[in-house]
């Protein structure tokens, strides 16, 4: 009964939003999947205005108690929806209370946003901002539209960057060091750096680099009452620097450019509920594939939009 009564109202009345987006802003992927849904980029303190549009089948009337937009922020933990949360929200009220007779269209805006936290889709977890468009109805069913835009905010430039430098070691077996230019890389960086191979008394069969994001979720505030928390480690990229045996004393260059991987900024226990940390995890391989490895942090950071 409920479906047939849905189907002899619910096309009644429709609606939409969209955005008032410039021509050239930029646009990014919404989810995980690169190649999937793009919605416009905004930056922290920039208005988010556009359009919204109620449309009534001609000869027909909603009695509606308001039509409004809302502005969202929501940290969603996907594998615990109950976790879910608005952070952030503004309403604003596009129509009182009453009936439409007709179709009506409505300018909207939210002046100087703030927008502190980006955008981030996880394994996870992910931090979604939206407009939603809602005609709030007494008895049926509200009628509701959703569209997302994807925050990203720039960052200056570190003032201290040191390099990193470690040694790798086992004991009258292997003895390497290790030197990366520096310790902090904007999001199209590349990493330079030297593998010294001091004692070599093993037959090393291949050197490989990798950056590997690693996802806690959960939260680890006073908020956080269960105290669970998922981490999760996501090898992004494997790079291989050396194929052969190396021999003492040799050098090898290193150079990754970290343009074209999936990258994020560092992200430190956002809203209490997430962080998101990169390493980078030198990994040397023996001919009976025995791995021996050193990670180490690194910071990265956002220089430029999209």
């Amino acid at each position: 009964m409920a479906s047939m009564l849905g189907g002899l109202f619910g096309t009644t009345c429709s609606v939409d939003v969209t955005f008032d987006a410039e021509p050239n802003r930029k646009t990014a992927p919404i989810g995980r999947d690169r190649k999937g849904e793009r919605a416009y980029i905004y930056t922290d303190g920039e208005d988010v205005a556009g359009s919204a549009v109620v449309s009534i089948r001609p000869g027909k009337k909603v009695d509606h108690q308001g039509v409004r937009v809302e502005l969202v922020g929501q940290v969603d933990m996907l594998f615990d929806k109950s976790k879910s949360y608005d952070f952030f929200s503004i309403t604003k009220d596009l129509e009182p209370p009453g009936s439409l007779y007709e179709s009506k269209q409505y300018k909207w805006k939210f002046g100087a946003v703030d927008k502190q936290n980006e955008t981030y889709s996880g394994i996870n977890c992910r931090l979604r901002y939206f407009v939603r468009l809602t005609v709030v109805r007494n008895y049926a069913t509200n009628i509701v539209k959703e569209i997302d835009l994807v925050v990203q905010n720039l960052y200056p430039q570190p003032e201290i960057n040191n390099t990193i430098k470690m040694e790798v070691g086992i004991e009258d077996c292997l003895h390497i060091e290790f030197e990366y230019d520096k310790s902090k890389y904007h999001l199209k960086d590349v990493i330079v750096g030297k593998v010294y191979f001091l004692l070599v008394r093993i037959k090393i069969k291949h050197m490989e680099l990798n950056i590997i994001r690693r996802e806690s979720a959960g939260g680890t505030g006073s908020g956080n009452q269960t105290g669970q928390q998922q981490t999760d480690n996501e090898t992004l990229t494997k790079f291989e620097i050396m194929d052969g045996a190396p021999v003492k004393d040799q050098c090898i260059p290193v150079r990754l450019y970290l343009t074209g991987f999936d990258l994020t900024p560092t992200y430190k226990n956002v809203q209490n509920k997430f962080s998101v940390k990169y390493f980078l995890n030198l990994v040397l391989v023996d001919e009976e594939d025995r791995r021996y490895f050193k990670q180490q942090e690194i910071f990265l950071w956002r220089k430029k939009v999209g």
